[in-house]
């Protein structure tokens, strides 16, 4: 059957469109002092778009941007696109070699970089990229306000002729190796950032503080879907929790996201007091310890646990609230709120599976391997085609990470493959002793990981970072644990230090696991 002629390409770049015609004078941007309505977020919109066709950007070439969460970040993901380009937003934390290497894999022909990152590019060996500098001044002399100033703030026509169109590629990061471009499509991004906006409760009245990097998934797609809700975006340069504490006050901020250690240093924080309204906040990474779940709640900050991949747009499960949950006691509630739950709106829904592909039992205990597809997931990834089948292999895609399903229908993480411990035979999660350890009042975060054992084959070692001003010792934190977990899953060791992370705040347990195994074979006991 022909397709109707009345169909519409589906496209996150829709929602702006409309809001701007139906909310044009209602708040979308705020920065600092800067502050945009939808009207004006479009017309910004448009200029970039004509800017970029200007320098010769035509259909599918990429631009890349490097900058923090300011408003050039935002626009980037409208303009671009509308230009008929495909949007490469880079980790600002990344190596200079890192950023090089994804400037030469994507083939980015333009460049976007904020001023106070431009040393990340300025050796980079890539001649053929033209680049423009952002001050984030706003003011006339601002490199970035020139290009905008001399194109025309009308819409260009739209090149998009299929909604399967790419329209970004996102780059893997705390990985070992080079890191990989998911590719993303129109439709794919249409439909999470609808379903994202469903799913955290975003509408008219909400104000959303950019906590998350806008580069990490195109911010889970929140970029999209926080003007698919027609709400307000609060610009961050650097997150600071003093300053976060004013802007919770100051705009009344609504939803905010992030992983467990942005969450920890704002409720630690000497401003920290609970808020007259109500906050969202989707937090993704590892679990959120139970300690840390309840401390947020006095605060009046209510975490929804989230997880995903950049592979699948960002998250793509969630923890969804129960109405029979709110008679639970505290500790309950923090246990069913640790789980990673059910798929996503607009999702198709994720499996766990055993190494046939069949799903395993909903019993909480018997363990499989995550595994979605669907409109969530990314198409492949860029210039990689081996590795592509291999992560769709038997027509799913594979994320590597095990789990249990519940009796309930939510899933909850066990572990990654690659960290779980095997001990003597016995399997140990470290999700679990990170879990007993961050128990502890004194400790911020810790990190588990197999440590190699002449008897064992191997045992869990935990790296520990504490709260600033507490002091515990080894003996004291190892006895902490064996009050709380079986002997064998106890760490053998404990070390102090600053955990190695991610942009996003998640612990590169990679580089811990490397320190520990240095010079010796991959061993299981």
């Amino acid at each position: 059957m022909d397709a109707s002629p009345s169909r519409i390409e589906l496209t996150p770049l829709n929602f702006l469109r409309r809001n701007a015609q139906a909310l044009g004078q209602r708040p979308a941007v705020v920065h600092g002092e800067r502050r945009f309505n939808y009207a004006e977020l479009e017309e910004r919109c448009n200029r970039l778009a004509g800017a970029l066709r200007d320098h010769g950007i035509e259909k599918h070439d990429r631009v890349a941007i490097l900058a923090p969460n300011i408003p050039a970040l935002l626009e980037a993901h409208y303009g671009v696109p509308m230009a008929g380009g495909v949007l490469v937003a880079m980790n600002t934390r990344l190596s200079k070699r890192d950023i090089e290497h994804i400037l030469k894999d994507s083939g980015s022909r333009l460049l976007l970089v904020d001023a106070q990152l431009k040393e990340l590019v300025d050796e980079a060996d890539t001649p053929d990229i033209e680049t423009i500098v952002i001050e984030d001044t706003g003011q006339d002399d601002d490199p970035y306000e020139q290009l905008l100033a001399g194109a025309s703030p009308d819409a260009p026509e739209s090149w998009l002729k299929d909604e399967t169109e790419p329209i970004a590629i996102n780059y893997t990061s705390g990985t070992t190796g080079k890191p990989k471009g998911a590719i993303y499509t129109h439709r794919g991004a249409y439909l999470h950032a609808a379903g994202v906006a469903a799913e955290v409760g975003l509408g008219y009245d909400s104000v959303h503080l950019w906590t998350l990097p806008m580069f990490h998934c195109n911010g889970w797609c929140l970029t999209w879907g926080v003007t698919r809700a027609g709400g307000v975006h609060v610009c961050l340069r650097k997150v600071e929790p003093e300053r976060i504490w004013d802007l919770f006050d100051a705009e009344g901020v609504t939803h905010y996201s992030g992983a467990p250690t942005i969450h920890m240093s704002i409720v630690n924080h000497d401003k920290a007091h609970r808020l007259d309204q109500h906050v969202t906040v989707p937090t993704g990474g590892s679990p959120p310890t139970p300690a840390l779940l309840k401390k947020m709640g006095e605060l009046n900050l209510h975490p929804i646990h989230l997880y995903g991949l950049t592979e699948t747009y960002g998250p793509i499960m969630s923890c969804s609230w129960q109405p029979q949950w709110d008679e639970q006691d505290l500790e309950e509630k923090a246990r069913l709120l640790s789980r990673q739950g059910h798929t996503y709106n607009g999702a198709n829904l994720v499996r766990v599976v055993d190494d046939d592909m069949q799903d395993v039992q909903r019993d909480g205990k018997t363990v499989g391997e995550v595994v979605m597809r669907g409109n969530g997931v990314m198409i492949g990834y860029h210039n990689m085609k081996k590795e592509t089948e291999e992560a769709f292999r038997g027509g799913w895609f594979h994320s590597g990470d095990l789990a249990v399903w519940h009796p309930d229908g939510y899933v909850e993480l066990r572990d990654r493959s690659k960290d779980i411990i095997i001990s003597g035979g016995e399997n140990i999660s470290s999700i679990e002793v990170e879990q007993a350890i961050s128990e502890h009042p004194a400790v911020l975060e810790a990190a588990v990981v197999a440590t190699p054992d002449d008897k064992w084959g191997e045992r869990p070692k935990a790296f520990v970072e504490l709260k600033s001003g507490q002091d515990v010792s080894e003996e004291d934190l190892i006895g902490f644990c064996r009050e709380n977990l079986a002997k064998f899953k106890c760490p053998a060791q404990v070390e102090f230090c600053e955990l190695p992370r991610t942009s996003t705040g998640k612990v590169q347990k990679y580089l811990l696991r490397e320190k520990e195994w240095q010079g010796r074979e991959k061993a299981i006991g």
